[in-house]
């Protein structure tokens, strides 16, 4: 499994309903072993997740199911990260 660096940016349109349907898509993903690690940043601004898959196509399916995504309240931006 490679490691993808998942960074998420608030839009100003951000629904709070959705925080709650993102944190449980991150916390299943926890559970099926794919996400090492998550948080927001300390101002507030957004956050990010370390997500484990065989492949960029891969990790980006993923993303673009989080509720994140599919509500169009963030900005989201995939890196595949070499990570020691």
């Amino acid at each position: 499994m490679n490691r993808y660096l998942v960074l998420l940016i608030r839009r100003p349109q951000v629904d709070p309903a959705v925080v709650p349907l993102h944190q449980q898509f991150l916390e299943d993903l926890r559970a099926e072993g794919r996400n090492e690690m998550s948080g927001p940043f300390g101002d507030k601004s957004g956050g990010a997740y370390l997500l484990k898959a065989a492949s960029m196509d891969e990790a980006r399916e993923i993303v673009f199911r989080d509720p994140a995504h599919t509500s169009g309240g963030w900005d989201i931006t995939l890196y595949e990260w070499h990570a020691h």
